[in-house]
C-alpha cells in the first residue's frame, strides 16, 4: 500500500506542478503586470482601461454577441443531437448530421470570417446564387453567424455524448403511468441533460468571446473585448500593462462560469446500464427535426464551399477560369512545406504528451485512493482550464517566457496547447474510467500485482479507445488553434495557422484557403485512422477471452510508442532554438515584393542557406521587440522607422551600424532606410462604374456622402497605414479641419474601418467596397495584373513611412553575419526595390518618372511614437 501511494503521489505531484508551472504562474505575472507602474499608483492601469473611451461598450458588445451565439448553438446542437438519437431517421442522413456538426472543428477560426465573406459579401458565392446580398455581413450579423458555426461542433459533441448514457427506458415508464408527450421529454430528456446544456451555454460563450480571428474579418466596428485585448498588446502602440488588464477582466467571467458549473454538477444524472430501447414512432418529429438538422448541416456546408472553390479559379471574382496554379503555388514553397512539417510534428506531440497528462489526471481522480482533497485539486484544474480564454493563456506566456530559454520553442507551445485544451480530454478519460469494474485494483493487488502493473495490464488496454479519441481530440485542436500560439511563435516554430495570420496582413486569400484546406484534409485522415484503430479496439475488448494477449500486447505497443515519441519531443521539440543555429534570423514587416528583393540581394552575393526570414504584420512585430527586447529570436530586423527608435529609447537593443551607407535624410545610427511606403487612395472599377460613382481627387472627396457605405480605411489603433491618411489630411487643413474631413470619411466608411493595413485594399479587391485608402504599391500591382484596380494620387498628398535595417545587440551572441546582410540588401537590393518603391533614400538616386507618385509629401513634424499616440486620439474624437 505504501509503495501504491507513493507512485500516485508522484503522479499527482507531477500534474500538479505542470499546472502551478504553465497555467497559475503565467496568470500570476499577468495580474502583476496589470498593476504594474513605474509612479507607483497601484490602480493607473485599471483606472484607464475601465474609464476609456469604448472599453465597456465592447464589453457589452462581446457580452450580447458571444450570449446570444451561445444560446442558439445549445438550441441548434440539441436539436441535431435529438436527431441523432431519439429519430427514426436512416442511418445514412444521422451521419450527415453528425459529420456536418462537427466539420467546423477541423478548420482553423481565422478561416470562418474570410469564408464569411466570400459567400455572403457583396460579391460573395450566395449573393451571386441569388442575385442579391442577404444582410451586412459586417457587424453583429457576420459575428452571430461565425460565433455559432464556430462553437456548434463541441456544443453538438457535449450534448450528443451525455444522450448516449441517457437511459431510455425511463421514456417507456413515463408513457406507461400517463404523462403527456411534453411531460416524458421534460423528464426523461431535459432534466437529465440540465448539467450539459449548461456546460454547453458557457463553453460556446467563452469561445465566442475570447475569439478574436472572427471579429478580425467581419467584425466592421462593432468593437469587442477580444480586438480590444489584441489591439493593446498588438497594437499599433502596444501596451503591456494595460493589454494585462484587459486579460483580467476577461477572467472575471471565468471565474463566476466555474461557480456555476460546480453549482450545476449536482443536476447530472448517472444510470447504472443503458438499456436499448427503440424510440416511438413519431413522423411528425421526424420530419421537423430532419429538416432542422439538415438545414444546419446544408448551411454550414455552402458557407464552407467557397473555401473548396476560391482557391481553383483564376481570381474569384473577375475571372473565374479554372486552375491548379494557386495550389501548385502554394505546396511547391519551401517555407509553406516546413511549417506544414512544423504543425504536424507540433499537433504529434501535443497528441502523445496530453494525452500522458489527461489520463494521468484521470487515473488520480477515479482508480486511486488519494483523498477527496487532493482528487478536487484535479478537478478545479480542469474547471479553470475549461474557462480561462486561449488568448488569455498566450499573452501570460508571451510575457512569462519571452525572456527566458523557453521562448519561441516547440516545448513552450505544446506545453501551451496541453494546458489550453486539458479540460475536455481529462472529461472523456474520467467518464470513461468510472464505467469499469472499480474492484481490477484490488483483485491485482491479493494477486501480488502493484497498481502500476494493474494499469498497465488491465486497465490501459480497455481505455484504449477514449485514450485513442483524447489523442485525436489534442491533434485536432493543435492542427487548428491560433488563439494562443500566435504570441509564442518563433521564425523555426512557424506552425500553419500562425502562417495563414500572417497571410491575412498581405491579403493572400489563395494562400489563405489552400492552408485551410490542408489542415481540414489532414484533420480528416488524422480523425479516420485513430477512429478506425479505436474501433478495431473496442471490437477487441468485447472478446477479452481469446484477445487478452492481443490486448496486452496492443496496450504495450501503444504505451512504448507513446513512451518513444516522447522522449523524442523531449529531444526535439526544444528545436526553436537549435537547429541551423547559426543562420541569421531576420524579422520583418515587409511586403512580399520587399522581401523577395532583399532574398535576391543576400543570394546573390553568397548568403543563399545562410538566413531566415519571418514576416509579421507591423503591430505584431512592434509587440515584440518592446516585449522581448535583446531576448528577441532574431538577428537582424527590417521594421517602421519610427519603431525602430521606439524599441532602442525602452530596450537599448540595436547596434550602431559599422557601414555607411549615405542616406539622403539623416537618420539614427542604429538603422538605414529599406524602402519608402506611401499611401494613395485605391478604388475598383468595375464597383465604381456599376455604382455610378464619380471618381474621387481627394482625400477630402471621400466625405462626400455619395460615398457612404463604399469606402475603407484602417483605423490608426491597430495599424500605421492609417498614420499616412491621417498625416496627409493634417498637413492640409491643420487639425480641426482634418476633424471635419476624417469624421465625414469615418461615417461614409461605416463598418469597413479595418484593424490590417491590407484590410481596405482586400475589400476594393474583393468588391465589398469601391474605394479605400492603402499602400499605393498595392495598387500598383495589382492593376499591373489586370485586375479592375486603379489609384488615385490624392491632391493633399502621398504621404510616407520608412522602413529600415537594424541589427540586434546579443552581446556575446551577437550573429557577425547579420551586420554583412544588413549592408548586403541595402548595397545590392536597392535597384531592385526602387521598382516597386521608386522614391528615392540614398545619394546617387533617382525615381522612375512612371513608377513616382503625383504629389510626394514628408509630415513637416518628425514621427515618433507620441505624435502616433496624438494622432490617434485625434482619430478617435472623429468616430
Amino acid at each position: 500500500m505504501r509503495k501504491k501511494n507513493i507512485e500516485i503521489k508522484i503522479l499527482f505531484g507531477a500534474i500538479v506542478l505542470l499546472f502551478i508551472l504553465f497555467l497559475a504562474a503565467p496568470i500570476v505575472m499577468l495580474l502583476l503586470k496589470s498593476f504594474q507602474d513605474g509612479t507607483g499608483k497601484f490602480w493607473i492601469h485599471y483606472v484607464e482601461v475601465l474609464s476609456g473611451k469604448g472599453f465597456w461598450k465592447a464589453v457589452g458588445n462581446s457580452l450580447k454577441a458571444a450570449g446570444s451565439s451561445a444560446a442558439i448553438t445549445t438550441v441548434l446542437a440539441f436539436i441535431l443531437a435529438y436527431t441523432v438519437h431519439y429519430t427514426n431517421l436512416p442511418g445514412g442522413l444521422k451521419k450527415i448530421v453528425r459529420y456536418g456538426a462537427v466539420l467546423p472543428m477541423l478548420l482553423p477560426t481565422i478561416t470562418y470570417g474570410f469564408a464569411i465573406i466570400y459567400a455572403f459579401g457583396r460579391q460573395g458565392l450566395i449573393t451571386k446564387l441569388i442575385g442579391h446580398q442577404l444582410f451586412d455581413i459586417y457587424g453583429y450579423g457576420g459575428l452571430l453567424i461565425g460565433y455559432i458555426i464556430y462553437t456548434l461542433p463541441i456544443s453538438f459533441l457535449l450534448i450528443h455524448n451525455t444522450m448516449g448514457y441517457i437511459d431510455k427506458k425511463f421514456m417507456v415508464v413515463s408513457r406507461i403511468m400517463g404523462d403527456s408527450g411534453f411531460q416524458t421529454f421534460r423528464m426523461t430528456v431535459l432534466r437529465p441533460l440540465t448539467g450539459t446544456l449548461a456546460a454547453s451555454f458557457i463553453q460556446s460563450f467563452f469561445l465566442a468571446f475570447t475569439d478574436f480571428g472572427i471579429p478580425a474579418s467581419v467584425g466592421g466596428q462593432y468593437e469587442v473585448v477580444a480586438s480590444v485585448l489584441y489591439e493593446e498588446m498588438l497594437g499599433s502602440v502596444p501596451d503591456f500593462n494595460r493589454g494585462a488588464v484587459v486579460a483580467m477582466v476577461m477572467l472575471i467571467p471565468s471565474a463566476a462560469s466555474i461557480a456555476v458549473l460546480s453549482f450545476l454538477e449536482k443536476y447530472n444524472v448517472r444510470y447504472n446500464k443503458i438499456s436499448p430501447v427503440e424510440n416511438f414512432k413519431n413522423p411528425v418529429r421526424d420530419g421537423l427535426c430532419g429538416v432542422a438538422s439538415l438545414l444546419t448541416a446544408a448551411l454550414i456546408g455552402i458557407v464552407f464551399a467557397v473555401v473548396f472553390i476560391v482557391p481553383f479559379v483564376n481570381g474569384w471574382p473577375y475571372d473565374m477560369t479554372l486552375t491548379l496554379e494557386h495550389f501548385r503555388e502554394t505546396l511547391q514553397t519551401p517555407a509553406l512545406a516546413g511549417v506544414f512539417k512544423n504543425s504536424l510534428f507540433v499537433a504529434l506531440i501535443t497528441a502523445i504528451a496530453g494525452s500522458l497528462v489527461a489520463y494521468g489526471a484521470a487515473l488520480i481522480t477515479t482508480r486511486s485512493s488519494l483523498p477527496v482533497k487532493s482528487k478536487r485539486v484535479i478537478e478545479s484544474i480542469a474547471l479553470v482550464t475549461n474557462t480561462i480564454p486561449g488568448m488569455v493563456i498566450g499573452i501570460a506566456f508571451l510575457l512569462l517566457f519571452s525572456r527566458t530559454s523557453l521562448r519561441n520553442t516547440f516545448a513552450l507551445m505544446i506545453l501551451c496547447n496541453i494546458v489550453h485544451y486539458f479540460s475536455t480530454p481529462y472529461l472523456m478519460m474520467k467518464n470513461s474510467l468510472e464505467k469499469m469494474n472499480a474492484s481490477w485494483e484490488t483483485t491485482a493487488m491479493l494477486m501480488g500485482d502493484n497498481w502500476v502493473k494493474t494499469i498497465f495490464r488491465v486497465v490501459t488496454p480497455n481505455a484504449l479507445p477514449t485514450i485513442l479519441e483524447v489523442f485525436s481530440y489534442y491533434f485536432v485542436n493543435a492542427m487548428v488553434t491560433v488563439s494562443a500560439v500566435i504570441f509564442i511563435a518563433g521564425a523555426r516554430t512557424m506552425v500553419i495557422t500562425t502562417k495563414i495570420k500572417e497571410l491575412q496582413h498581405f491579403a493572400k486569400f489563395n494562400e489563405i484557403f489552400v492552408l485551410s484546406l490542408c489542415i481540414l484534409f489532414t484533420n480528416i485522415v488524422a480523425k479516420g485512422v485513430f477512429r478506425t484503430i479505436a474501433n478495431y479496439q473496442r471490437k477487441t475488448n468485447k472478446n477479452k477471452g481469446e484477445n487478452h494477449m492481443k490486448m496486452k500486447k496492443a496496450a504495450a505497443a501503444c504505451l512504448a510508442g507513446i513512451m518513444t515519441l516522447s522522449a523524442f519531443a523531449l529531444t526535439g521539440c526544444s528545436g526553436g532554438n537549435s537547429g541551423a543555429a547559426k543562420e541569421v534570423v531576420i524579422y520583418s514587416n515587409a511586403d512580399d515584393e520587399a522581401v523577395e528583393a532583399m532574398k535576391n540581394a543576400l543570394d546573390g552575393n553568397g548568403y543563399e542557406g545562410k538566413y531566415m526570414f519571418q514576416t509579421f504584420g507591423t503591430a505584431e512585430l512592434g509587440g515584440k521587440l518592446l516585449a522581448e527586447g535583446k531576448n528577441i529570436e532574431a538577428d537582424m530586423i527590417t521594421m517602421s522607422s519610427f519603431y525602430l527608435d521606439s524599441a532602442q529609447e525602452q530596450n537599448q537593443m540595436f547596434l550602431d551600424l559599422t557601414f555607411d551607407a549615405k542616406p539622403l535624410a539623416e537618420t539614427s545610427s542604429f538603422y538605414t532606410p529599406i524602402t519608402s511606403q506611401e499611401g494613395a487612395i485605391i478604388v475598383n472599377t468595375e464597383v465604381m462604374k456599376a455604382e455610378n460613382l464619380p471618381m474621387p481627387k481627394s482625400l477630402k472627396d471621400l466625405a462626400d456622402p455619395v460615398y457612404e457605405g463604399q469606402i475603407s480605411v484602417t483605423d490608426i489603433k491597430s495599424s500605421s497605414t492609417a498614420w499616412l491618411l491621417i498625416q496627409a489630411i493634417v498637413s492640409e487643413y491643420g487639425e480641426d479641419g482634418a476633424k471635419e474631413v476624417l469624421s465625414g470619411i469615418y461615417k461614409n466608411a461605416g463598418p469597413h474601418i479595418e484593424d490590417s493595413g491590407s484590410g481596405p485594399i482586400k475589400k476594393v479587391r474583393s468588391g465589398e467596397v469601391a474605394i479605400g485608402f492603402g499602400l499605393r504599391h498595392q495598387a500598383v500591382a495589382d492593376k499591373a495584373e489586370g485586375l479592375p484596380i486603379d489609384y488615385v494620387d490624392p491632391t493633399e498628398g502621398n504621404f510616407s513611412l520608412t522602413e529600415s535595417v537594424a541589427v540586434i545587440d546579443k552581446g556575446d551572441k551577437t550573429n557577425g553575419l547579420a551586420m554583412e546582410m544588413a549592408e548586403c540588401i541595402i548595397k545590392n537590393g536597392r535597384e531592385e526595390l526602387q521598382k516597386t518603391y521608386p522614391n528615392p533614400l540614398y545619394e546617387g538616386e533617382t525615381a522612375d518618372s512612371a513608377q513616382k507618385s503625383a504629389y510626394p509629401k514628408v509630415f513637416p513634424e518628425t514621427l515618433t511614437v507620441e505624435l502616433l499616440k496624438k494622432h490617434q486620439e485625434l482619430s478617435e474624437s472623429c468616430k
